[in-house]
Protein backbone atom coordinates (compact mmCIF):
# COMPACT_ATOMS: atom_id res chain seq x y z
CA UNK A 1 0.00 0.00 0.00
CA UNK A 2 0.61 3.26 -0.60
CA UNK A 3 0.00 6.86 -0.21
CA UNK A 4 -1.29 7.11 -4.11
CA UNK A 5 -0.88 3.68 -5.46
CA UNK A 6 -3.63 1.65 -3.70
CA UNK A 7 -3.71 3.65 -0.58
CA UNK A 8 -5.82 1.02 1.47
CA UNK A 9 -9.14 1.07 3.44
CA UNK A 10 -7.68 3.17 6.53
CA UNK A 11 -9.82 6.26 5.85
CA UNK A 12 -13.04 3.70 5.55
CA UNK A 13 -12.54 1.80 8.46
CA UNK A 14 -12.45 4.30 10.51
CA UNK A 15 -15.59 5.96 8.87
CA UNK A 16 -17.15 2.47 10.02
CA UNK A 17 -15.93 2.67 13.32
CA UNK A 18 -16.84 6.12 14.15
CA UNK A 19 -20.19 6.89 16.17
CA UNK A 20 -21.97 7.45 13.54
CA UNK A 21 -21.56 6.31 10.31
CA UNK A 22 -24.72 6.13 7.81
CA UNK A 23 -24.28 3.39 5.42
CA UNK A 24 -23.69 4.87 1.46
CA UNK A 25 -22.18 1.57 0.15
CA UNK A 26 -25.29 1.27 -2.28
CA UNK A 27 -23.26 3.77 -4.23
CA UNK A 28 -20.29 1.21 -5.17
CA UNK A 29 -22.95 -0.98 -7.04
CA UNK A 30 -23.49 1.82 -9.15
CA UNK A 31 -19.74 2.64 -10.11
CA UNK A 32 -19.67 -1.26 -10.75
CA UNK A 33 -21.94 -0.87 -13.28
CA UNK A 34 -19.80 1.72 -14.94
CA UNK A 35 -16.53 -0.25 -15.26
CA UNK A 36 -14.92 0.00 -18.82
CA UNK A 37 -18.28 1.79 -20.23
CA UNK A 38 -18.38 5.08 -21.78
CA UNK A 39 -20.41 6.56 -18.72
CA UNK A 40 -16.87 5.42 -16.67
CA UNK A 41 -16.07 9.07 -16.02
CA UNK A 42 -17.84 10.68 -12.95
CA UNK A 43 -17.84 14.13 -11.64
CA UNK A 44 -19.48 14.72 -8.41
CA UNK A 45 -19.95 18.38 -7.20
CA UNK A 46 -20.99 18.79 -3.83
CA UNK A 47 -20.72 21.72 -1.47
CA UNK A 48 -18.02 21.22 1.64
CA UNK A 49 -19.71 19.09 4.55
CA UNK A 50 -21.42 16.84 1.70
CA UNK A 51 -18.95 13.72 2.27
CA UNK A 52 -17.01 13.65 -0.61
CA UNK A 53 -13.57 12.85 0.49
CA UNK A 54 -15.43 9.99 2.78
CA UNK A 55 -16.83 8.57 -0.64
CA UNK A 56 -13.87 8.15 -1.59
CA UNK A 57 -12.28 6.33 1.00
CA UNK A 58 -15.08 4.28 0.74
CA UNK A 59 -14.43 3.43 -2.94
CA UNK A 60 -10.61 3.21 -2.35
CA UNK A 61 -10.95 0.66 0.55
CA UNK A 62 -13.26 -1.64 -1.93
CA UNK A 63 -11.53 -1.16 -5.20
CA UNK A 64 -7.91 -1.47 -3.86
CA UNK A 65 -5.87 -3.87 -4.76
CA UNK A 66 -3.67 -5.90 -1.68
CA UNK A 67 -6.54 -4.43 1.05
CA UNK A 68 -8.70 -7.49 2.42
CA UNK A 69 -11.60 -5.56 2.69
CA UNK A 70 -14.35 -7.58 2.59
CA UNK A 71 -14.95 -8.04 6.70
CA UNK A 72 -15.15 -3.97 6.57
CA UNK A 73 -17.92 -4.33 3.82
CA UNK A 74 -19.57 -7.22 6.11
CA UNK A 75 -23.46 -6.55 6.82
CA UNK A 76 -23.08 -3.27 4.46
CA UNK A 77 -25.50 -2.97 1.43
CA UNK A 78 -22.86 -3.62 -0.83
CA UNK A 79 -22.29 -7.09 0.30
CA UNK A 80 -25.78 -7.85 -1.07
CA UNK A 81 -25.11 -6.58 -4.28
CA UNK A 82 -24.39 -9.47 -7.39
CA UNK A 83 -21.41 -7.46 -8.20
CA UNK A 84 -19.62 -7.55 -4.60
CA UNK A 85 -16.83 -10.30 -4.96
CA UNK A 86 -16.59 -9.47 -9.09
CA UNK A 87 -14.85 -6.25 -8.08
CA UNK A 88 -13.61 -6.48 -4.52
CA UNK A 89 -9.72 -5.09 -4.23
CA UNK A 90 -9.99 -5.93 -7.72
CA UNK A 91 -7.90 -2.72 -9.02
CA UNK A 92 -5.08 -0.46 -9.07
CA UNK A 93 -6.29 2.53 -7.54
CA UNK A 94 -4.48 6.02 -7.81
CA UNK A 95 -5.81 8.07 -5.17
CA UNK A 96 -5.44 12.11 -5.93
CA UNK A 97 -5.71 14.82 -3.57
CA UNK A 98 -5.67 17.84 -5.54
CA UNK A 99 -5.34 20.11 -2.93
CA UNK A 100 -2.18 18.68 -1.45
CA UNK A 101 -0.45 19.24 -4.45
CA UNK A 102 -1.25 22.39 -4.92
CA UNK A 103 -0.33 23.31 -1.51
CA UNK A 104 2.90 21.57 -1.59
CA UNK A 105 4.55 23.13 -4.58
CA UNK A 106 4.29 25.88 -6.13
CA UNK A 107 1.70 26.76 -8.72
CA UNK A 108 3.56 26.17 -11.90
CA UNK A 109 5.09 23.38 -10.73
CA UNK A 110 2.04 21.34 -9.41
CA UNK A 111 1.60 18.82 -12.33
CA UNK A 112 5.37 17.65 -11.85
CA UNK A 113 5.30 17.07 -8.59
CA UNK A 114 1.84 15.40 -8.91
CA UNK A 115 3.40 12.92 -11.61
CA UNK A 116 7.09 12.80 -9.75
CA UNK A 117 4.99 11.83 -6.34
CA UNK A 118 2.97 9.11 -8.07
CA UNK A 119 5.62 7.66 -10.70
CA UNK A 120 8.12 6.80 -7.35
CA UNK A 121 5.81 5.22 -5.73
CA UNK A 122 4.50 3.30 -9.41
CA UNK A 123 8.27 2.36 -9.92
CA UNK A 124 8.31 0.50 -6.24
CA UNK A 125 5.81 -1.65 -7.38
CA UNK A 126 6.69 -1.78 -11.07
CA UNK A 127 10.11 -1.00 -11.58
CA UNK A 128 11.35 -3.47 -14.08
CA UNK A 129 8.54 -2.43 -16.33
CA UNK A 130 9.30 1.55 -15.54
CA UNK A 131 13.24 1.50 -16.47
CA UNK A 132 12.98 5.05 -18.58
CA UNK A 133 13.93 7.42 -15.81
CA UNK A 134 12.16 10.59 -18.13
CA UNK A 135 8.73 8.97 -18.67
CA UNK A 136 5.75 11.06 -17.80
CA UNK A 137 2.52 9.80 -15.83
CA UNK A 138 0.36 8.68 -18.82
CA UNK A 139 2.78 6.99 -20.90
CA UNK A 140 4.38 4.57 -17.57
CA UNK A 141 0.75 3.44 -16.87
CA UNK A 142 0.35 2.87 -20.54
CA UNK A 143 3.38 0.67 -20.10
CA UNK A 144 2.02 -1.03 -16.95
CA UNK A 145 -1.09 -1.83 -18.53
CA UNK A 146 0.60 -3.27 -21.67
CA UNK A 147 2.99 -5.88 -19.75
CA UNK A 148 0.31 -6.63 -16.88
CA UNK A 149 -3.19 -6.11 -18.42
CA UNK A 150 -3.81 -4.43 -15.50
CA UNK A 151 -6.34 -1.21 -15.06
CA UNK A 152 -6.40 1.70 -13.04
CA UNK A 153 -9.34 3.11 -10.97
CA UNK A 154 -8.60 7.27 -10.61
CA UNK A 155 -10.20 9.02 -7.49
CA UNK A 156 -9.65 12.26 -7.81
CA UNK A 157 -10.63 15.02 -4.42
CA UNK A 158 -10.66 18.90 -5.20
CA UNK A 159 -10.39 18.01 -8.67
CA UNK A 160 -11.23 21.85 -9.07
CA UNK A 161 -9.29 23.34 -6.47
CA UNK A 162 -6.92 25.14 -9.43
CA UNK A 163 -9.90 26.63 -10.92
CA UNK A 164 -10.64 28.20 -7.25
CA UNK A 165 -7.72 28.91 -5.75
CA UNK A 166 -6.31 30.03 -8.92
CA UNK A 167 -8.63 31.86 -10.61
CA UNK A 168 -5.85 34.18 -12.26
CA UNK A 169 -4.10 32.28 -13.82
CA UNK A 170 -5.72 31.18 -17.02
CA UNK A 171 -2.69 29.46 -18.20
CA UNK A 172 -1.95 26.98 -15.37
CA UNK A 173 -6.28 26.06 -15.48
CA UNK A 174 -5.13 25.22 -18.92
CA UNK A 175 -2.09 23.32 -18.12
CA UNK A 176 -3.94 21.54 -15.20
CA UNK A 177 -6.93 20.67 -17.71
CA UNK A 178 -4.66 19.65 -20.43
CA UNK A 179 -2.79 16.97 -18.03
CA UNK A 180 -6.14 15.68 -16.04
CA UNK A 181 -7.60 15.11 -20.20
CA UNK A 182 -4.17 13.20 -21.51
CA UNK A 183 -3.54 11.09 -18.16
CA UNK A 184 -7.64 9.71 -18.10
CA UNK A 185 -8.95 10.96 -22.07
CA UNK A 186 -9.04 7.67 -24.41
CA UNK A 187 -6.60 5.51 -22.20
CA UNK A 188 -6.93 2.04 -22.20
CA UNK A 189 -5.54 1.31 -18.68
CA UNK A 190 -8.58 3.67 -17.49
CA UNK A 191 -11.12 1.29 -15.74
CA UNK A 192 -13.15 4.19 -14.21
CA UNK A 193 -12.45 7.67 -13.20
CA UNK A 194 -14.17 9.16 -10.26
CA UNK A 195 -13.42 13.23 -9.69
CA UNK A 196 -15.07 15.14 -6.99
CA UNK A 197 -15.31 18.91 -6.15
CA UNK A 198 -17.53 22.23 -5.57
CA UNK A 199 -18.06 22.77 -9.62
CA UNK A 200 -19.17 20.95 -12.51
CA UNK A 201 -16.60 20.73 -15.03
CA UNK A 202 -17.98 21.78 -18.52
CA UNK A 203 -17.34 24.86 -19.45
CA UNK A 204 -14.03 26.89 -18.99
CA UNK A 205 -14.37 29.47 -21.90
CA UNK A 206 -13.28 27.66 -24.69
CA UNK A 207 -11.76 25.17 -23.12
CA UNK A 208 -13.56 21.25 -23.03
CA UNK A 209 -10.58 19.13 -21.91
CA UNK A 210 -12.94 17.26 -19.83
CA UNK A 211 -15.94 16.62 -22.01
CA UNK A 212 -15.99 12.95 -21.35
CA UNK A 213 -16.80 13.30 -17.91
CA UNK A 214 -20.52 12.65 -16.82
CA UNK A 215 -22.04 15.21 -14.42
CA UNK A 216 -23.72 14.69 -10.76
CA UNK A 217 -23.94 18.31 -9.40
CA UNK A 218 -26.50 20.18 -7.05
CA UNK A 219 -28.55 20.73 -9.87
CA UNK A 220 -29.07 17.84 -10.93
CA UNK A 221 -27.49 14.98 -8.69
CA UNK A 222 -29.29 12.22 -11.21
CA UNK A 223 -28.71 8.50 -10.07
CA UNK A 224 -26.79 9.65 -7.00
CA UNK A 225 -29.61 11.52 -5.25
CA UNK A 226 -29.84 9.27 -2.15
CA UNK A 227 -25.93 9.88 -2.05
CA UNK A 228 -25.54 13.13 -1.50
CA UNK A 229 -26.74 13.96 1.83
CA UNK A 230 -28.74 11.74 4.74
CA UNK A 231 -32.57 11.15 3.17
CA UNK A 232 -35.11 11.27 5.93
CA UNK A 233 -35.58 7.54 6.40
CA UNK A 234 -32.01 7.91 7.66
CA UNK A 235 -32.85 10.99 9.78
CA UNK A 236 -35.63 9.67 11.52
CA UNK A 237 -33.39 6.68 12.47
CA UNK A 238 -30.39 9.19 13.79
CA UNK A 239 -33.30 10.81 15.65
CA UNK A 240 -34.69 7.64 17.70
CA UNK A 241 -31.05 6.47 18.42
CA UNK A 242 -29.89 9.98 19.58
CA UNK A 243 -32.83 11.31 21.58
CA UNK A 244 -33.23 14.23 19.53
CA UNK A 245 -36.54 15.94 17.70
CA UNK A 246 -37.08 15.34 14.08
CA UNK A 247 -39.14 18.11 12.64
CA UNK A 248 -36.20 20.38 14.48
CA UNK A 249 -33.96 18.72 13.22
CA UNK A 250 -35.49 18.91 9.87
CA UNK A 251 -35.59 22.88 9.87
CA UNK A 252 -31.88 23.33 11.09
CA UNK A 253 -30.61 20.41 8.19
CA UNK A 254 -33.31 19.60 5.80
CA UNK A 255 -34.13 21.69 2.40
CA UNK A 256 -31.95 20.19 -0.46
CA UNK A 257 -33.96 18.74 -3.06
CA UNK A 258 -33.91 16.33 -6.17
CA UNK A 259 -36.27 15.13 -8.74
CA UNK A 260 -37.12 12.32 -6.85
CA UNK A 261 -35.78 12.65 -2.82
CA UNK A 262 -37.82 16.03 -2.12
CA UNK A 263 -35.39 15.78 1.47
CA UNK A 264 -31.80 15.54 1.49
CA UNK A 265 -30.00 17.03 4.69
CA UNK A 266 -26.70 18.27 4.90
CA UNK A 267 -24.71 15.12 6.75
CA UNK A 268 -22.44 16.41 8.60
CA UNK A 269 -23.90 19.12 10.57
CA UNK A 270 -26.98 16.50 11.45
CA UNK A 271 -24.11 14.69 12.47
CA UNK A 272 -22.59 17.06 15.23
CA UNK A 273 -25.92 17.71 15.93
CA UNK A 274 -26.58 14.27 17.15
CA UNK A 275 -23.27 14.03 18.72
CA UNK A 276 -23.45 17.18 20.55
CA UNK A 277 -27.20 17.17 21.56
CA UNK A 278 -27.31 20.37 20.33
CA UNK A 279 -29.30 21.83 17.01
CA UNK A 280 -26.96 24.68 15.90
CA UNK A 281 -25.18 26.14 12.86
CA UNK A 282 -22.03 23.99 12.40
CA UNK A 283 -21.77 25.35 8.72
CA UNK A 284 -19.19 27.93 10.02
CA UNK A 285 -16.62 24.83 11.17
CA UNK A 286 -15.42 24.71 7.64
CA UNK A 287 -17.21 27.71 5.88
CA UNK A 288 -17.56 31.61 7.37
CA UNK A 289 -19.64 34.45 6.26
CA UNK A 290 -16.85 36.23 4.18
CA UNK A 291 -17.69 33.44 1.86
CA UNK A 292 -21.02 34.14 1.11
CA UNK A 293 -20.67 37.57 1.85
CA UNK A 294 -18.52 38.89 -1.30
CA UNK A 295 -21.42 37.33 -3.52
CA UNK A 296 -23.96 38.60 -1.69
CA UNK A 297 -22.67 42.04 -2.08
CA UNK A 298 -22.45 41.76 -6.16
CA UNK A 299 -24.17 44.56 -7.32
CA UNK A 300 -26.39 42.29 -10.44
CA UNK A 301 -29.80 44.18 -11.29
CA UNK A 302 -32.06 42.10 -8.92
CA UNK A 303 -29.76 40.13 -6.82
CA UNK A 304 -30.49 41.90 -3.82
CA UNK A 305 -34.44 41.45 -4.36
CA UNK A 306 -34.21 38.04 -4.81
CA UNK A 307 -32.01 37.28 -1.72
CA UNK A 308 -34.80 39.59 0.44
CA UNK A 309 -37.82 37.44 -1.29
CA UNK A 310 -35.86 34.27 -0.23
CA UNK A 311 -35.30 35.44 3.26
CA UNK A 312 -39.22 36.02 3.18
CA UNK A 313 -39.47 32.33 2.38
CA UNK A 314 -40.28 32.73 -0.95
CA UNK A 315 -39.02 30.78 -4.45
CA UNK A 316 -36.68 32.57 -7.33
CA UNK A 317 -37.02 31.18 -11.04
CA UNK A 318 -33.49 30.40 -11.90
CA UNK A 319 -31.82 29.77 -15.18
CA UNK A 320 -28.71 27.89 -14.84
CA UNK A 321 -27.41 27.38 -18.19
CA UNK A 322 -25.05 30.55 -18.28
CA UNK A 323 -23.38 29.99 -15.41
CA UNK A 324 -19.81 29.12 -16.69
CA UNK A 325 -18.61 26.97 -14.24
CA UNK A 326 -16.04 29.08 -11.82
CA UNK A 327 -15.82 31.71 -9.46
CA UNK A 328 -15.61 34.83 -11.11
CA UNK A 329 -17.42 34.90 -14.69
CA UNK A 330 -20.98 36.43 -14.01
CA UNK A 331 -22.89 38.30 -16.84
CA UNK A 332 -26.30 37.93 -15.04
CA UNK A 333 -27.71 37.45 -11.39
CA UNK A 334 -28.50 33.94 -12.01
CA UNK A 335 -25.06 33.30 -12.30
CA UNK A 336 -24.43 34.46 -8.86
CA UNK A 337 -27.13 31.90 -7.77
CA UNK A 338 -26.06 29.43 -9.32
CA UNK A 339 -22.78 29.45 -7.71
CA UNK A 340 -24.29 29.48 -4.42
CA UNK A 341 -26.36 26.55 -5.20
CA UNK A 342 -23.32 24.55 -5.78
CA UNK A 343 -21.59 26.25 -2.75
CA UNK A 344 -24.89 25.05 -0.70
CA UNK A 345 -26.28 28.43 0.67
CA UNK A 346 -29.03 27.63 -1.61
CA UNK A 347 -30.85 24.51 -2.91
CA UNK A 348 -32.71 23.84 -6.21
CA UNK A 349 -35.40 22.39 -7.96
CA UNK A 350 -34.84 21.43 -10.65
CA UNK A 351 -38.69 20.23 -11.66
CA UNK A 352 -39.76 23.73 -10.59
CA UNK A 353 -36.41 25.51 -11.98
CA UNK A 354 -36.38 27.41 -9.06
CA UNK A 355 -34.02 28.46 -5.94
CA UNK A 356 -34.51 28.81 -2.12
CA UNK A 357 -32.61 29.10 0.75
CA UNK A 358 -32.86 25.50 2.53
CA UNK A 359 -32.84 25.55 6.58
CA UNK A 360 -32.23 27.53 9.75
CA UNK A 361 -28.59 26.73 9.42
CA UNK A 362 -28.32 28.67 6.17
CA UNK A 363 -30.12 31.46 7.12
CA UNK A 364 -28.21 32.18 9.83
CA UNK A 365 -25.18 32.25 7.44
CA UNK A 366 -27.17 35.02 5.21
CA UNK A 367 -28.44 37.44 8.68
CA UNK A 368 -24.92 37.07 9.67
CA UNK A 369 -23.42 38.12 6.19
CA UNK A 370 -26.31 41.01 6.10
CA UNK A 371 -25.00 42.17 9.25
CA UNK A 372 -21.61 43.21 8.12
CA UNK A 373 -22.85 44.68 4.55
CA UNK A 374 -24.68 47.13 3.47
CA UNK A 375 -27.84 45.73 4.32
CA UNK A 376 -29.33 48.31 7.01
CA UNK A 377 -33.27 48.17 5.96
CA UNK A 378 -33.91 44.10 6.14
CA UNK A 379 -31.20 44.05 9.17
CA UNK A 380 -34.27 46.56 10.78
CA UNK A 381 -37.37 44.44 9.36
CA UNK A 382 -35.18 41.52 11.07
CA UNK A 383 -34.68 42.79 14.32
CA UNK A 384 -38.51 43.91 14.74
CA UNK A 385 -40.11 40.75 13.54
CA UNK A 386 -39.37 39.39 17.15
CA UNK A 387 -42.31 42.03 18.39
CA UNK A 388 -44.59 41.30 15.37
CA UNK A 389 -44.60 37.87 16.47
CA UNK A 390 -45.30 38.58 20.09
CA UNK A 391 -47.80 41.11 19.02
CA UNK A 392 -49.36 38.33 16.91
CA UNK A 393 -49.71 35.71 19.83
CA UNK A 394 -50.99 38.51 21.91
CA UNK A 395 -54.15 39.13 19.41
CA UNK A 396 -53.01 42.90 19.20
CA UNK A 397 -54.19 43.20 15.39
CA UNK A 398 -53.48 46.80 15.61
CA UNK A 399 -50.10 46.46 16.82
CA UNK A 400 -49.64 43.92 13.97
CA UNK A 401 -50.85 46.05 11.37
CA UNK A 402 -48.62 48.92 12.55
CA UNK A 403 -45.57 46.87 12.45
CA UNK A 404 -45.84 45.68 9.10
CA UNK A 405 -46.01 49.20 8.03
CA UNK A 406 -42.86 49.64 9.50
CA UNK A 407 -41.28 46.93 7.99
CA UNK A 408 -43.11 48.16 4.33
CA UNK A 409 -41.72 51.31 4.56
CA UNK A 410 -37.87 49.87 5.24
CA UNK A 411 -38.76 47.24 2.42
CA UNK A 412 -39.82 49.33 -0.38
CA UNK A 413 -36.49 50.15 -1.84
CA UNK A 414 -35.66 46.52 -2.31
CA UNK A 415 -39.28 44.03 -2.79
CA UNK A 416 -42.19 45.52 -4.09
CA UNK A 417 -45.39 45.34 -3.24
CA UNK A 418 -47.27 43.83 -6.97
CA UNK A 419 -49.34 41.06 -5.93
CA UNK A 420 -50.19 38.70 -3.19
CA UNK A 421 -47.02 36.49 -3.66
CA UNK A 422 -44.81 39.22 -3.05
CA UNK A 423 -46.63 40.33 -0.40
CA UNK A 424 -46.65 36.75 0.96
CA UNK A 425 -42.86 36.86 1.11
CA UNK A 426 -42.48 40.61 2.50
CA UNK A 427 -44.77 38.79 5.26
CA UNK A 428 -42.75 36.14 5.86
CA UNK A 429 -39.56 38.38 5.98
CA UNK A 430 -41.35 40.19 8.71
CA UNK A 431 -42.49 37.09 10.92
CA UNK A 432 -38.38 36.26 10.07
CA UNK A 433 -38.09 35.45 13.75
CA UNK A 434 -40.59 32.93 13.83
CA UNK A 435 -38.34 30.57 11.93
CA UNK A 436 -36.81 29.27 15.31
CA UNK A 437 -40.15 28.45 16.69
CA UNK A 438 -42.23 27.25 13.80
CA UNK A 439 -42.01 25.48 10.78
CA UNK A 440 -43.50 27.87 7.98
CA UNK A 441 -45.04 26.64 5.54
CA UNK A 442 -46.10 28.53 2.55
CA UNK A 443 -48.97 27.55 -0.21
CA UNK A 444 -50.10 25.02 2.30
CA UNK A 445 -52.93 22.56 0.32
CA UNK A 446 -55.90 21.96 2.13
CA UNK A 447 -58.24 20.56 -0.40
CA UNK A 448 -60.10 23.71 -1.08
CA UNK A 449 -57.21 25.91 -2.40
CA UNK A 450 -54.07 26.52 -0.87
CA UNK A 451 -53.30 28.55 2.85
CA UNK A 452 -51.00 31.27 2.08
CA UNK A 453 -48.93 31.05 5.42
CA UNK A 454 -48.74 28.12 8.12
CA UNK A 455 -47.04 28.37 11.49
CA UNK A 456 -46.61 24.69 12.76
CA UNK A 457 -44.90 25.29 16.36
CA UNK A 458 -41.91 22.75 16.60
CA UNK A 459 -43.22 19.80 18.91
CA UNK A 460 -41.03 21.44 22.10
CA UNK A 461 -42.51 24.69 21.38
CA UNK A 462 -45.78 25.51 23.64
CA UNK A 463 -47.27 28.31 21.31
CA UNK A 464 -50.52 28.26 18.96
CA UNK A 465 -50.30 27.74 15.34
CA UNK A 466 -51.18 30.00 13.34
CA UNK A 467 -53.13 30.39 9.76
CA UNK A 468 -52.51 33.22 7.69
CA UNK A 469 -54.39 34.88 4.95
CA UNK A 470 -53.11 37.74 2.60
CA UNK A 471 -55.48 40.13 0.43
CA UNK A 472 -54.29 42.27 -1.99
CA UNK A 473 -56.59 45.29 -1.85
CA UNK A 474 -59.41 43.79 -0.22
CA UNK A 475 -60.10 43.68 3.09
CA UNK A 476 -58.86 41.98 6.27
CA UNK A 477 -62.04 40.60 7.40
CA UNK A 478 -62.95 38.65 3.94
CA UNK A 479 -59.06 37.08 4.46
CA UNK A 480 -60.62 35.87 7.99
CA UNK A 481 -63.86 34.71 5.98
CA UNK A 482 -61.94 32.52 2.95
CA UNK A 483 -59.75 30.14 5.74
CA UNK A 484 -63.33 29.68 7.49
CA UNK A 485 -65.30 29.06 4.09
CA UNK A 486 -62.72 26.97 2.58
CA UNK A 487 -61.76 25.45 5.83
CA UNK A 488 -58.05 25.11 5.76
CA UNK A 489 -57.35 24.58 9.49
CA UNK A 490 -58.93 21.07 8.36
CA UNK A 491 -55.68 20.88 6.72
CA UNK A 492 -53.42 20.75 10.04
CA UNK A 493 -54.37 16.91 10.08
CA UNK A 494 -52.66 15.82 13.38
CA UNK A 495 -52.12 18.92 14.99
CA UNK A 496 -53.89 19.40 18.52
CA UNK A 497 -53.47 22.70 20.42
CA UNK A 498 -54.53 26.46 19.69
CA UNK A 499 -55.06 27.99 16.75
CA UNK A 500 -54.79 31.86 15.23
CA UNK A 501 -56.46 32.75 12.13
CA UNK A 502 -54.45 35.97 10.95
CA UNK A 503 -56.08 37.46 7.80
CA UNK A 504 -53.80 40.66 6.31
CA UNK A 505 -54.85 43.00 3.68
CA UNK A 506 -53.01 45.18 1.91
CA UNK A 507 -54.32 48.61 0.72
CA UNK A 508 -52.14 50.48 -2.11
CA UNK A 509 -54.28 53.22 -2.33
CA UNK A 510 -53.77 53.56 1.75
CA UNK A 511 -50.20 55.28 1.74
CA UNK A 512 -50.68 56.22 5.54
CA UNK A 513 -52.05 52.67 6.59
CA UNK A 514 -51.80 50.48 4.57
CA UNK A 515 -52.02 47.29 6.22
CA UNK A 516 -54.62 46.01 8.35
CA UNK A 517 -55.05 43.22 10.40
CA UNK A 518 -57.57 40.58 12.49
CA UNK A 519 -57.21 38.41 14.39
CA UNK A 520 -59.24 35.47 15.71
CA UNK A 521 -58.65 32.13 17.79
CA UNK A 522 -59.96 28.82 16.66
CA UNK A 523 -61.20 26.06 18.97
CA UNK A 524 -60.54 22.96 17.10
CA UNK A 525 -63.75 20.81 17.62
CA UNK A 526 -63.39 17.31 19.86
CA UNK A 527 -63.98 15.47 16.47
CA UNK A 528 -61.09 17.12 14.77
CA UNK A 529 -58.68 16.31 18.10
Amino acid sequence: MGIYLNPGNKGFWESVRSRIYVDKTGLIAYTNELINTREKFICVSRPRRFGKSMTLEMLSAYYSRGCASADLFKGLQIEEDVTFHEHLNQYEVIFLNMQQFLIEAKAEEMINYLEQEVLRELRKEYGKILGRQDMRLAAALREIFVETDKQFIFLVDEWDCVMRERQESEALQKQYLDFLRNLLKDQPYVALAYMTGILPVKKYGQHSALNMFYEYSMTDQKALEKYTGFTDTEVKELCRRFGMDFEETSSWYDGYVFRKYRHIYNPRSVVEAMCWGDFSSYWTSTETYEALKIYMDMDFDGLRQDIVQMLGGGHVRLNTRSFQNDMHTFHVKDDVLTLLIHLGYLAYDSKEKEVFIPNREIIGEFETAMNVSGWPEVVRILKASEKLLEDTLSGKAESVAEGLDRAHMEATSILAYNDENSLSCAIGLAYYSARKDYRIIRELPTGRGFADLVFLPLPSVKKPALVVELKYDKTAHAAIQQIKDRQYVQALEGYVGEILLVGINYDKNNKNKPHSCVIEKYSVPPSCS
